[in-house]
């Protein structure tokens, strides 16, 4: 009988350390899954960055890297300019992209870096207890903001899509979600499109994947689904902001 439902290659066997119900997983997977279908295993580069995925050397089964704090982007250049013709990918948070590496994000992609970048918001940084991040949404209870983000103190969250669609050397900037089987279809093709961008030369490609944090957001993994649904989609609108054509 021919099996329907494979490790892809380009994920260890290494149980990971991630939290019950945490939708890391199902990026990752996604991510190898488009590495085995455009068959660029051997030559794909990954750089991880510092947060919940910090470990993810260990999961996929390619040549990586571990930048330091917010510095993905910055590797990731090096990375890709010394070596034009493999592969490169970032794996970023929402804590370690949009906070401490603003500055990186913003201006590789007006370099238009020809480099992939996957970025996790689940709205709270979850690996240091689930402080307020760029990405939490007004109302939002964390450790350091106990009584809800008030954006008279803390701020408005920041929209990674919207700020680098607007950047003109970006080529190609989405918005994705995890919460659902439809949605997870819809984040795969986005992402093969992102890989596909960069073997083509197109330039900067970020696919922003809604995720879930059940353990820092206090809830159920079903309840942390239908949060994303309920309260981060509303925020973060889903969708291709720049596509084709970078346009």
């Amino acid at each position: 009988m021919k099996p329907v439902y494979l490790r892809p290659k380009s994920l260890t066997d290494t149980v990971t350390h991630y939290c019950p119900g945490c939708t890391h997983g199902i990026a990752h997977r996604l991510v190898a899954e488009v590495i085995d279908e455009l068959d660029i295993q051997e030559k794909t580069i990954g750089v991880a960055s510092v947060g919940c995925s910090v470990f993810a050397y260990n999961y996929f089964d390619v040549d990586f890297q571990q930048a330091a704090h917010g510095r993905a982007p910055a590797v990731a250049t090096g990375i890709k300019r010394v070596l034009p013709d493999s592969v490169v990918f970032t794996y970023q948070g929402d804590g370690d992209l949009a906070s401490i590496g603003a500055a990186e994000i913003l201006h590789a992609a007006a370099r238009r870096e020809n480099i992939t970048v996957i970025f996790i918001n689940n709205a709270i940084y979850g690996m240091t207890g689930g402080q307020m991040a760029p990405t939490t949404l007004i109302g939002q209870k964390t450790t350091t903001s106990p009584a809800g983000r008030d954006p008279l103190n803390q701020g408005f969250p920041l929209k990674m899509c919207e700020i680098l669609s607007n950047v003109e050397g970006s080529y190609y900037i989405a918005r994705f979600s995890l919460h659902n089987s439809a949605n997870i279809m819809k984040a795969k093709q986005g992402i093969k499109k992102a890989f596909t961008n960069q073997i083509e030369g197109k330039g900067f490609s970020m696919v922003e994947l809604l995720s879930s944090c059940p353990t820092n957001w206090g809830m159920t993994p079903s309840d942390a689904l239908k949060w994303i649904e309920t309260h981060m989609i509303p925020e973060y609108p889903l969708g291709e902001y720049k596509g084709e054509e970078g346009k």
